[in-house]
């Protein structure tokens, strides 16, 4: 026996090591089909490991009170060793953690990956997707320029719309009657320490729930079924080396895509930096125009549709609540859209279409076209909620195969 079985030997009987990887790595089994759209998994979880490291980094030079956190800002900018880099690979680590979270969500969309057993599994996927929100609303905030401050002044004071308790909320949330210096610092708190730990421990149970059920695949039929003499899925693979080897292929692609926004077009055309936060906040002007990064902006649009504050504020709730029910609202026999009816098929590519719309409609402002378009695609959102039970209880489907195909 050679010196590292010994000594994983020892480890293992102290800690699970080996037991543990090949469970959730050498002996997992994952269907042979996988396509494109499952590389947008494992680029989340790259993108949640990149922000992790370079977030530390920032907070190393980082000072969170009003009076300095824009200067340090630039400081990390101009004065600090590849601060710049670092600064770049955050803000536009956070636009791609969403491109790949919208594209990995979407799949699940595609293939019924929501469907039983797999309910828990999108909870958890909805619940790490909420708290991205509230992390990347937060961070948003630290830079203290323009955009952060009066952004944080709209959405911190959509909680006065709660009756009885709303004000005082909003005092709450700011820790003093106007957004101030302990606002920021309760923020760089919160998205420094609690946020991320949350979201971690929710990424654990994601993929612990996952591997508990088997993943998903185009056709939607489980692989359990066919197995050969030994116990193993006739249509399935071992995770490593096979998807190991496999995503290295599209994480370089992805990288190279991400660095090449990072040193050529790391502002995004004012979408991924906006150009009113390179101007420090000031609460005595406001801004011409109003309005969230991209990722948010689906959910802004839904917001500004009803004139009502509360009215929108529950609107918005119900556009985000929904999607945790949605493994109930789909009735129909077969997963993968492959094999659903040709009015599900429509109704998805529409749904997504209208759901870029929407996002990019929150950040052009309400009004003329845009507030018409906005109402427009709220209905269609929420249409293809309302209608999923009807349509898919109903509609004729194709045969799913026995086995994957490829």
């Amino acid at each position: 026996m050679s010196k590292l079985s010994a000594f994983m030997g020892w480890v293992d009987d102290r800690l699970p090591v080996t037991a543990t990887f090949e469970k959730h790595m050498s002996k997992y089994y994952a269907p042979k089909n996988f396509n494109f759209w499952y590389f947008f998994g494992v680029f989340s979880f790259l993108m949640l490991a990149n922000q992790i490291l370079t977030g530390v980094w920032l907070t190393m030079s980082f000072t969170p009170s009003a009076e300095q956190a824009f200067a340090s800002v630039e400081y990390i900018m101009r004065d600090v060793e590849f601060g710049w880099l670092i600064r770049y690979m955050h803000s536009t680590g956070a636009s791609f953690f969403f491109i790949a979270i919208y594209m990995h969500m979407f799949r699940g969309l595609l293939y019924g990956s929501y469907q039983k057993p797999r309910e828990l599994i999108w909870i958890f996927g909805m619940a790490i997707y909420l708290m991205l929100m509230a992390e990347a609303f937060m961070g948003y905030v630290l830079p203290w320029g323009q955009m952060s401050y009066w952004g944080a002044q709209v959405i911190i004071s959509l909680f006065s719309a709660i009756p009885v308790v709303g004000d005082d909320l909003v005092t709450w949330i700011k820790g003093d009657f106007l957004i101030s210096g302990i606002t920021l610092n309760r923020f760089f708190a919160l998205h420094v320490i609690a946020l991320p730990l949350v979201i971690v421990a929710l990424v654990f149970m994601h993929i612990v729930a996952l591997h508990e059920v088997g993943s998903n695949n185009p056709d939607g039929v489980d692989i359990k079924k066919y197995k050969d003499e030994e116990g193993r899925p006739l249509d399935g693979v071992p995770f490593h080396p096979y998807y190991t080897v496999h995503d290295l292929v599209g994480i370089v692609v992805f990288l190279f895509v991400f660095c090449f926004v990072v040193f050529f077009w790391p502002e995004g055309n004012g979408y991924f930096l906006e150009h009113a936060n390179f101007e420090q906040a000031n609460g005595l002007k406001t801004p011409e125009h109003i309005a969230p990064v991209w990722y948010f902006g689906a959910f802004y649009t839904i917001l500004r549709v009803v004139p009502d504050k509360l009215g929108g504020v529950l609107l918005m709730g119900a556009a985000i609540a929904v999607l945790f029910v949605l493994p109930w609202l789909d009735r129909s026999p077969v997963k993968s859209w492959r094999y659903k009816g040709w009015i599900s098929r429509i109704n998805l590519v529409v749904f997504g279409l209208f759901f870029i719309l929407l996002t990019w409609l929150g950040t052009q402002p309400a009004s003329g076209i845009y507030k018409t378009l906005g109402i427009i695609g709220t209905v269609i959102y929420f249409g293809w909620f309302i209608t999923l039970p009807f349509i898919s209880a109903k509609e004729k489907t194709k045969p799913v195969p026995e086995r994957v195909t490829g």
